[in-house]
């Protein structure tokens, strides 16, 4: 018998990792039977530059599998961002997120901190950009990394990853704006 080689088409691939609630649980159970490392990272990702794509490509690295929790509009919207943001929808931050071959999944959240969606998915490893501090155990601190308490409870890490320096979505929008 010849196996089945069709081919999925590209965009159906991109928009398989994007997931719901329920599904990425149930995904992340099936990667914990197979004891991949399973590493946690949330943002806006609004205009993506080289400094995003470090900053993932780097998170990747300490696990076997990389979800991003990402901020919906509702979400951007309650931070303290420009007006303007965000720029591109949820949808569209969505896949190209996706897009990379290093992101294992994309989720939604809409509320003003991934609390909640950390605490269902228990990450082996928790990672924020390094304008965060791993080592702040105070929630009320400018530093402290959400869910970051949590995460250790069960022994698993808190790091941080430097960013790559002259790389913002800010210096982006200012520099479009003043063209």
């Amino acid at each position: 018998m010849i196996p089945n080689t069709q081919k999925l088409p590209a965009l159906e691939i991109l928009q398989s990792k994007i997931y719901d609630l329920e599904t990425l649980l149930m995904m992340s159970s099936i990667w914990r039977f197979k004891q991949e490392k399973i590493v946690f990272t949330n943002g806006c990702f609004d205009i993506i530059h080289r400094g995003h794509i470090d900053y993932l490509a780097k998170a990747s690295d300490l696990g076997g599998k990389l979800i991003i929790g990402l901020n919906s509009d509702s979400s951007v919207r309650k931070l303290n961002k420009a007006k303007s943001r965000p720029l591109q929808d949820e949808k569209s931050r969505a896949m190209i997120l996706a897009s990379m071959h290093f992101v294992d999944a994309v989720i939604l959240f809409f509320e003003e901190t991934p609390q909640d969606l950390i605490r269902l998915l228990t990450p082996d490893v928790l990672v924020k950009g390094a304008d965060y501090d791993a080592d702040e155990i105070n929630p009320q601190g400018k530093k402290f990394i959400v869910g970051s308490d949590f995460v250790r409870t069960f022994g698993g890490e808190v790091k941080t990853i430097e960013f790559l320096e002259g790389f913002s979505t800010t210096a982006i929008e200012n520099k479009i704006k003043s063209v």
